[in-house]
């Protein structure tokens, strides 16, 4: 990609240097990007899906797909050109329209994503201001992509699928938004470049640990893997919103998923782990490339390691999870984060943009942060101990009332 990217730009002075209209020559420089861009993951796709399956057959004592090239490596380019030669079925009485473009855009609102994000130093698509707000308005594209898939497919269980897209995806965006704020405060920026920036010094998983737990929770919510794959719950929904879909069409949601589970691992690098950041990466851009990819890997195997040991949970138990104790933590973390920084900059000792790279100048202000991290956990731990021996205490009291009753009744006597 680093390299890519660095052939589009010489292209680009080769045109200028030959006469080429600016103009011209920069629309040819974007339209080549955007090829690029858009590529990369399409081909990226295919090793995440050879991947995932070798992970997961190893993690259950099975041998995942080995006939098919080399270690299995080509049995995902069986699987694509099957699918294309598979009939396209479209459902009587479905919306024609939106039932074609759902897994379009599915597939359009991830690719986008990678936009915005920085590869390296030098080369990033779009070095936008407000990047994080991008991120959070095409992710909820892709939610919408998946409720028009269900609407449009007149089946009861494609809408209940859809339904539960609403109450999950829309509902853990909430602490993941919450938890996004805080690398924005902590950099100053919604740039994905200048927070990449900022963290040369000190990676914001190490002040902001709690905010990177509840990030990375909320984005297994937020691309449906286990334990929160309710949104494709076989047993209830019989596959959910994309049941009526056949082909590639279907192909699309399923490499969608895939993409969409490793760009969120590789935002949560973007955010936490410094992004591209790393020994000689300023000094050789393509190192950073190397370095995020690295890191990418690193938080996105123990995903897939999650999804093929635990298992899923009910309805009732994600929302509550999400709404009783993930929502009150974010609000928490958020409040504790932006009151400790703002008195980190009153006393002076919060790093300024010249000092970000520097490590002992943002080391006063990561153990303030970082202590009032484990001030959080502790409280959390602590109210989660009280609220579970509430419980206890009141099942106790529950089955005793259970006992009692069950005695017989005492004899009368006569």
């Amino acid at each position: 990609m680093e390299t890519c990217i660095n052939i589009i730009s010489t292209f680009a002075s080769c045109m200028v240097q030959s006469g080429t209209q600016p103009g011209l020559a920069l629309f040819l420089q974007f339209l080549v990007g955007v090829i690029l861009v858009a590529s990369f993951p399409l081909v990226l796709v295919i090793i995440l899906i050879w991947g995932e399956r070798k992970i997961a057959a190893r993690v259950q004592d099975r041998l995942g797909p080995n006939r098919v090239g080399p270690w299995g490596l080509f049995q995902n380019i069986a699987d694509a050109l099957k699918l294309i030669t598979k009939e396209d079925i479209t459902p009587a009485g479905a919306d024609r329209v939106i039932f074609n473009a759902a897994p379009i855009i599915a597939m359009l609102a991830v690719i986008l994503m990678w936009a915005v994000i920085p590869f390296s130093p030098v080369n990033v698509g779009v070095d936008l201001d407000l990047g994080v707000l991008y991120i959070i308005a095409v992710g909820s594209v892709g939610t919408l992509a998946i409720m028009m898939a269900g609407w449009a497919s007149n089946n009861k269980y494609a809408l209940l699928g859809a339904f539960r897209v609403t109450a999950q995806l829309v509902s853990y965006e909430v602490p993941m938004v919450m938890a996004l704020l805080v690398p924005v405060l902590l950099a100053s920026s919604m740039s994905l470049q200048q927070i990449s920036y900022a963290q040369l010094g000190m990676w914001f998983i190490v002040v902001a640990p709690v905010a990177a737990f509840i990030f990375y929770v909320a984005n297994l919510a937020e691309t449906g893997r286990a334990p929160f794959d309710l949104i494709e719950a076989e047993s209830e929904l019989v596959a959910g919103y994309n049941i009526e879909y056949s082909g590639m069409k279907f192909g699309l949601f399923m490499a969608t998923e895939f993409l969409h589970a490793f760009t969120a691992n590789l935002l949560f690098t973007v955010l936490f782990l410094g992004s591209w950041s790393g020994p000689w990466a300023t000094e050789v851009p393509f190192l950073g490339f190397v370095w995020l990819m690295l890191k990418t890997f690193v938080v996105y195997i123990p995903s897939l390691v999650l999804r093929a040991t635990v298992p899923r949970v009910r309805i009732d138990q994600m929302m509550a999870f999400n709404w009783k104790f993930l929502v009150p933590l974010s609000i928490l973390n958020l409040v504790v984060m932006a009151t400790l920084v703002k008195v980190c900059q009153v006393a002076g000792i919060a790093p300024d943009a010249a000092s970000a790279s520097d490590f002992a100048a943002n080391l006063p202000q990561a153990i303030i942060l970082l202590l009032g991290n484990v001030a959080m956990v502790l409280v959390t731990l602590q109210v989660l101990r009280n609220a579970g021996r509430r419980e206890r205490l009141k099942m106790e009291a529950l089955m005793a009332d259970t006992d009692r009753d069950a005695l017989p009744a005492p004899a009368a006597h006569s």
